[in-house]
């Protein structure tokens, strides 16, 4: 059942580098959908517990992301870009997106992004094991999960075409 009646939510999600966030402001600029990063919501709302020593980063505080976002979410319409997925409420998403990269094309973005040593190696093991599509698939019903290539701008162009005429048809079904 979904908390918003008018407008669609979705969730694209991946490892870092697959192309999360350009995909969310492309739908977002060719849909009229609001665009929301969690790691620049977190930042921008400093909504973290701590920080990561051996991952150099913050460590995102769950709870109050779910808090500053439970308003946006309730109106619809929304895109959210975030790594993981497990802790978002299901019933916040029609449809889940979760890109993946072949690591020939991942290890150089990350790499360029300056990751290393640990940070890297374990990115990079987390795209070749599907850890994000398999938290996808325990977090949401199967049927609303869905795996996209993201190598090239080819790829790029034909998900957001492909997730355009979803939203559309999504919007003809449901209002």
């Amino acid at each position: 059942m979904a908390v918003c009646l008018t407008l669609c939510a979705c969730l694209s999600l991946g490892t870092p580098g697959v192309g999360k966030s350009t995909l969310g402001k492309e739908l977002a600029s060719r849909t009229g959908l609001t665009y929301i990063s969690v790691g620049d919501l977190a930042k921008e709302e400093e909504l973290y517990d701590g920080f990561d020593e051996e991952y150099e980063c913050p460590i995102l505080d769950e709870d109050r992301v779910i808090d500053e976002l439970e308003d946006k979410m309730s109106e619809g319409g929304v895109i959210v870009d975030y790594h993981g997925c497990d802790f978002f409420p299901e019933h916040w998403f029609h449809i889940v997106f979760v890109l993946r990269t072949d690591n020939s094309f991942l290890y150089d973005r990350l790499e360029s992004r300056g990751y290393k040593g640990k940070k890297l190696q374990d990115n990079i093991q987390c795209e070749i094991f599907q850890t994000l599509y398999e938290e996808a698939m325990l977090s949401y019903s199967k049927e609303i999960v869905h795996q996209l290539p993201s190598n090239t701008p080819e790829d790029l162009e034909r998900n957001v075409d492909q997730i355009v005429q979803w939203i559309e048809q999504w919007s003809k079904d449901n209002n």
